[in-house]
């Protein structure tokens, strides 16, 4: 079974222009629809404005999605009351794309980690102290930090702060929004290996949300392409990346740099004209589909 399945996830954000103007409706996210297995690394990828943070923000009701199907670990999560689905985000958590502003500046390391813990009632004041000081030191950070600032540290250890409150409820997903897009060149692997050393650690799961291709490319087992809020192909990564079917997905990889500049660059415009608006997803392949 599914750890998480999505079906049709629709998010409408409707705006009236004027006080007796016409409502217009943007479609962020159009029946988007995909699953992810347990341990795997499921990749969403696109570019700025596709939908794809929409899609993870909707999945754990940061935003209320308009219609469609959540399933996490079998359990509907958009019919979860307040408190069930306070109980259920025990088990899912986000990583946030800047490490600057998802850290409170005015909270302590400390507590910034500890208070997924205080939130839920887990341990007493020493226990949490040892689970914080735990933590820190499987991100990477020394525990005796723990009582400075967020703006006491780089980004990527801000980042790793992030992290380390992400897994202090031992949660079985993690969705990760461009984790690493704010980061510094050479500190972007550093991050993605303690993301790589942490899966086999505590088994997650996670739904890695990026743009950067190569990445993606690197980290995970299936992605799917969102396009204008609607997944146009899924498959393996190997399936997608080699056998691209969709006018969109080979213009995107083809936008990938070359690891040698003077490799010719086979750059691939796209052409709305071979885009069909709409069409559905079809299986063109073993567990490859596209939407053409």
């Amino acid at each position: 079974m599914a750890l998480l399945d999505v079906r049709d996830l629709t998010k409408i954000y409707r705006q009236r222009h004027g006080l007796f103007g016409k409502v217009t409706e943007t479609r962020a996210i159009d029946r988007v629809t995909f699953s992810v297995e347990p341990g795997e690394t499921f990749g969403l990828v696109g570019e700025s404005g596709s939908g794809k943070t929409t899609t993870g923000r909707c999945i754990l009701r940061l935003i209320e999605p308009t219609s469609g199907q959540v399933a996490f670990n079998g359990q509907d999560v958009l019919g979860l009351d307040r408190r069930a689905l306070r109980e259920s985000r025990r088990h899912m958590q986000m990583v946030f794309q800047d490490p600057y502003s998802s850290l409170n500046p005015r909270m302590r390391v400390e507590t910034i980690v500890a208070e997924p813990l205080v939130i839920h009632g887990i341990g007493t004041t020493a226990e949490r102290a040892a689970r914080v000081a735990e933590l820190l030191a499987h991100v990477g950070l020394d525990p005796e930090l723990r009582r400075r600032y967020p703006h006491e540290f780089s980004g990527g250890q801000r980042q790793r702060i992030g992290l380390a409150r992400a897994l202090a409820l031992n949660p079985s997903l993690i969705i990760a929004d461009e984790p690493v897009s704010a980061l510094d060149v050479s500190i972007q692997a550093q991050v993605i290996n303690l993301l790589v050393d942490l899966q086999a650690r505590f088994a997650l799961t996670y739904l890695l949300i990026a743009h950067d291709l190569r990445l993606v490319r690197h980290v995970c087992t299936r992605v799917a392409v969102m396009y204008r809020g609607r997944i146009v192909e899924m498959g393996s990564t190997e399936a997608v990346y080699e056998r691209a079917e969709h006018a969109y997905t080979r213009a995107l990889l083809s936008a990938v740099p070359q690891p040698d500049p003077d490799a010719p660059t086979t750059r691939v415009e796209l052409d709305r004209a071979a885009v069909t608006e709409g069409a559905a997803l079809r299986e063109i392949g073993p567990g490859h589909w596209a939407a053409v």
